[in-house]
């Protein structure tokens, strides 16, 4: 007996120490799926997720960003795991400030929500070398991701130390923590067919292997229709409501929701009408999606060099909900949350069975989930991208713009459509783009200090080798840039050389290029995002005797996408020199001098501790438009607590630092195409990266992020290295002073979604402006508001023929508020015209 007791006793205690393990934060989770949904504690849920990349924001505020997501309806955070960052060397692992992985998903599940790790490791992501650490690509024998040994070696390794870490930390839903998914490799069903038959064997491999980790989570391959049970194999695009995934017994799940596109330098801005997102969006619910993702939700910056090639910008804005600043983009965050809480109410149905499908006319159709015979909600689609259309479903009429999904969460009310927005919206396209909104302060001319690089070898740690070296394999990426450095010899006697022009021909394979003759600049070429190879063909003069070429090639971030990425070389092939009629002589396969990286990356003139030496000059006249020169300069440190911009608009092509942080590349100097944009895209129908654009003609990018957390009071250094020339006595440092904010609605728009209740016929609220200020701003003034037929815009309204003046109640309702809420009735707004659908136009102004 007294044997027995001691066994429950034992027994208990395990159950409590298990259990008190499980509830230090929350219960344990079980995670399981069907052909249905993902399935959390035994019960399906419909989820919405966001990719929010953590290295791409300061941990300082990762919390606010969660915030905003969980405000804007996520349930789920998604985050690519950057090998090259935690392993740079090989066995030498880093999980610091912005790379500090744990405390990330620890932010995530303080706030309340699920993480889906995408551990890869490939991530591709415009990440440099996508994801994976150079060290990799020396490894004998190694071929990435295919079945090769030496690979599979270290990314079972990598995997390993990641799974193994969330474990330690125990942040695996089945531990109690926020980590819901995992996935194995990415996108890699877009390349296999270049890897013959390593590919599959690859795929295999990688599934066993994934598995084998136990991580009690289900695992997923986004992209990856020969993903093996039990790999979930997922959707990746601008549309994926005909997915279907590769059995039956696998929920349908969209890892990647473009929301824009990332920017390259050279091109214009890419954008994406929320009205199209948010069509996207339901198509893909009301079709049987149970899981969907934005990609991006927040973008962020590409700091320092993890920008990814050939030519991502220093921007990874990607027209997300919140902006690359952290500030909330409108109206497609608040449309977003809009549907987000529409799908919500939904939820119960799209769980308990299949859609019913009903054609209601041509392109116009009905999905109805029955949650019992007399208990469903429905979705009512017109996809054609012309033509608005009125239809008849259960028993009443609807109106459908074109190219839109109405939402009805009891099959008869309808209190969403996608093409109807009823949130607020920002005025100024840009957060530091207003006048009102935004101080620049410019750093006076005289404040300025340089330092002049010499063109060509500039240490002893230079080496002699024939031929033209590929520069990647000769940097190992320890730096953009790498100098080739020959000479040619013109006899005195050789007049034909001595008075005519010669023309000297250059052909690489990317990115970019500086060319001297005797230390004196004569071209730069560069290629493009597409296509990185570029050639050039310049005249020179040529003196008697030995005469320097110097070839200052230049990386801009290392390929991240494609079949065989990981081998794509740069830097020049051919250089030849033309005597124009008199014979050509080809460099190529002659003797080249060589040295990686420049004077300026070695003596570490962007560090703090050199912002005193005597290496600078200072004079009252700044050398501007000169190529390999160095700025430094000390600024105040703006007001406030939000984040910096610089304005980098006059300069040309660089880098720029920021109290020894790197705040990434600039290329203001490369414009994009002056033709094929469009301020007014017309979000029907099908979209892809390049219909929506903005800014052509002009700079990719002048606008660098430059956070808080690196400002200290008083002063602080910028640092900046121009390659081929800009003028710095322009530069300015932008902060963020206000926001402007407007709305307009119509006494025929829907009411807020959130005032819908179930078993009710109509919305009794009505439709309403909503105007709601960042957290810790307040509306200050009214600019613009009227009750009747308003024209023109955001930021451009008038009164209309049919007005009334509704200023002072608006201010009275908003003014000293951060957020406020104006009923667009007329018992409210008074009636100019009776008889007249009207609409309430604001705008309003935070600081």
């Amino acid at each position: 007996m007294e044997k027995k007791n001691l066994v429950e006793l034992v027994l208990l205690c395990v159950i409590l120490v298990f259990e008190g393990h499980c509830a230090q934060r929350a219960l344990c989770t079980s995670v399981t799926y069907d052909g249905r949904a993902l399935v959390i504690d035994g019960k399906r849920r419909i989820l919405q997720s966001g990719s929010i990349h953590y290295p791409r924001a300061m941990p300082e505020v990762w919390p606010e960003l969660i915030r905003k997501a969980k405000e804007g309806g996520l349930d789920v955070i998604e985050t690519y795991v950057f090998w090259n960052y935690h392993e740079p060397v090989k066995g030498q692992y880093y999980f610091e400030g912005r790379f500090d992985l744990v405390q990330f998903v620890k932010v995530v599940h303080e706030a309340g929500l699920f993480v889906h790790l995408r551990i890869g490791p490939y991530a591709c992501a415009e990440w440099n070398y996508g994801g994976f650490p150079m060290w990799l690509h020396f490894i004998p024998g190694i071929q990435f991701r295919t079945n090769n040994a030496p690979f599979k070696t270290e990314m079972e390794l990598f995997l390993g130390k990641i799974v193994g870490l969330m474990k330690e930390e125990n942040l695996f839903a089945t531990q109690g923590g926020p980590i819901i998914l995992a996935q194995v490799e990415n996108e890699y069903a877009n390349v296999e067919w270049a890897y013959g038959v390593g590919g599959p064997l690859y795929i295999q491999w990688a599934a066993e292997t994934a598995v084998n980790m136990n991580t009690s989570v289900p695992w997923v391959m986004c992209a990856q229709s020969d993903a093996p049970d039990p790999i979930i194999n997922t959707c990746n695009g601008f549309y994926c409501d005909q997915f279907t995934p590769n059995s039956p017994s696998k929920p349908k799940m969209w890892t990647e929701n473009y929301v824009g596109w990332f920017l390259a330098f050279g091109y214009p801005i890419p954008y994406r009408p929320v009205e199209d997102l948010a069509f996207a969006v339901a198509r893909f619910f009301e079709h049987g999606g149970t899981f969907q993702n934005y990609y991006m939700y927040f973008g962020g910056s590409n700091f320092g060099r993890t920008a990814g090639g050939p030519l991502i910008a220093t921007s990874y804005d990607y027209d997300a909900p919140l902006d690359e600043y952290g500030f909330i983009r409108q109206p497609k965050w608040g449309h977003l949350r809009d549907l987000h809480k529409a799908i919500k109410l939904c939820e119960d149905h799209l769980v308990s069975s299949e859609p019913t499908h009903v054609q209601l006319g041509s392109k116009l159709e009905a999905h109805v989930y029955y949650k019992s015979s007399n208990d469903c909600a429905a979705f009512l689609a017109n996809y054609d991208s012309s033509q608005d259309a009125t239809v008849q479903f259960n028993g009443n009429s609807h109106f459908l713009p074109a190219w839109s999904v109405s939402i009805l969460p009891d099959c008869k009310t309808v209190i969403y459509n996608t093409a109807k927005v009823v949130s607020q919206r920002t005025v100024a396209d840009n957060s530091f783009a207003s006048a009102t909104t935004a101080r620049a302060t410019f750093i006076a001319p005289s404040s300025w200090s340089w330092y002049k690089e010499h063109a060509g070898i500039w240490g002893n740690n230079s080496f002699t080798s024939p031929g033209l070296l590929e520069h990647i394999n000769t940097t190992k990426d320890t730096s953009d840039f790498l100098w080739y450095t020959t000479s040619i010899y013109v006899e005195e006697n050789d007049a034909s050389i001595q008075e005519n022009e010669v023309l000297l021909s250059l052909v690489s394979l990317g990115h970019a290029a500086l060319v001297f003759i005797n230390k004196q600049v004569i071209g730069f070429g560069c290629g493009n995002h597409d296509n990185a190879n570029f050639s050039m063909a310049q005249k020179i003069n040529l003196n008697p005797g030995n005469n320097t070429l110097d070839v200052l090639s230049m990386m801009v971030g290392l390929q991240n996408y494609g079949p065989w990425f990981d081998i794509q070389g740069a830097g020049p092939i051919s250089v030849i020199v033309d005597e124009l009629g008199n014979g050509k002589t080809d460099l190529s396969d002659g003797e080249w001098t060589y040295q990686v990286g420049l004077e300026g990356e070695y003596l570490g003139l962007d560090r703090v501790s050199m912002a005193n030496s005597s290496l600078w000059t200072k004079s009252e006249l700044v050398p501007v438009n000169e190529s390999l020169i160095w700025y430094k300069v000390m600024f105040l440190a703006p007001e406030g607590t939000g984040p910096l911009a610089l304005n980098l608009a006059s300069m040309g092509k660089g880098q720029a630092w920021v109290n020894g942080q790197s705040v990434g590349r600039y290329w203001p100097a490369y414009l994009s195409p002056s033709s094929g944009c469009t301020d007014n895209c017309d979000y029907r129908g099908s979209y892809d990266a390049s219909k929506c654009q903005k800014d052509c003609g002009r700079p990719a990018q002048t606008l660098y992020h430059v956070p808080r957390s690196w400002i200290i009071p008083g002063e602080n250094l910028l640092v900046l290295h121009e390659e081929i020339g800009g003028d710095p006595s322009k530069v300015s440092v932008v902060t963020r002073t206000g926001q402007e904010l407007c709305a307009v609605i119509s006494q025929a728009d829907p009411a807020p979604v959130d005032s819908w209740k179930p078993n009710t016929e109509l919305m009794p609220d009505g439709p309403q402006v909503r105007l709601s200020c960042d957290a810790g701003w307040r509306i200050t003034s009214i600019r613009f508001a009227s009750f009747g037929n308003p024209q023109g815009s955001c930021g451009a309204f008038a009164p209309g023929a049919c007005h009334s003046e509704v200023a002072s109640l608006i201010e009275q309702a908003c003014i000293g508020q951060e957020a406020c809420s104006i009923p667009v009735t007329a018992n409210t707004l008074g009636d100019p015209c009776p008889s007249v659908i009207k609409s309430l136009a604001v705008e309003a102004l935070c600081n």
